[in-house]
């Protein structure tokens, strides 16, 4: 299965894997599914992390890109037509991040692992969604 996870879930498989249900982990680490982490992912931490929204060590913070291929993940870029047709998602969710998270889930046809129960209205737009 190919599978895309939201900046949350990334988060703890780094700095706070006992958050993750044993459900999450067993598809994090099976070697049968792709489980791609959005760039989008990586801006949305760092900003946060700049506007002191996010506690994270600095030096941690920087070395997540190795971290996330060392263990096995993908990195998944947005493609310029995923951004300019973008406004085609009906505005459901506020934060644009989770949105573009969302988008790029649907137009890979990716399995949105999150816990934010907002995303899963877009459901019914196409989202296939894994919440636990």
């Amino acid at each position: 299965m190919n599978y895309l996870i939201d900046t949350h879930i990334l988060l703890w498989s780094l700095f706070s894997p006992q958050k993750l249900p044993k459900k999450v982990k067993f598809i994090l680490t099976d070697s049968k599914n792709t489980i791609n982490v959005s760039l989008i992912s990586l801006w949305e931490i760092s900003l946060k992390y700049s506007l002191r929204k996010l506690e994270v060590n600095k030096k941690a913070l920087d070395l997540i890109p190795k971290s996330v291929e060392e263990m096995g993940f993908i990195f998944l870029s947005p493609q310029p037509e995923e951004l300019i047709q973008f406004y085609q998602l009906p505005h459901l969710h506020k934060d644009p991040f989770d949105r573009l998270l969302v988008w790029q889930a649907i137009r890979n046809k990716l399995i949105f692992i999150s816990l934010d129960e907002q995303v899963v209205d877009y459901s019914k737009f196409g989202l296939q969604i894994y919440r636990f």
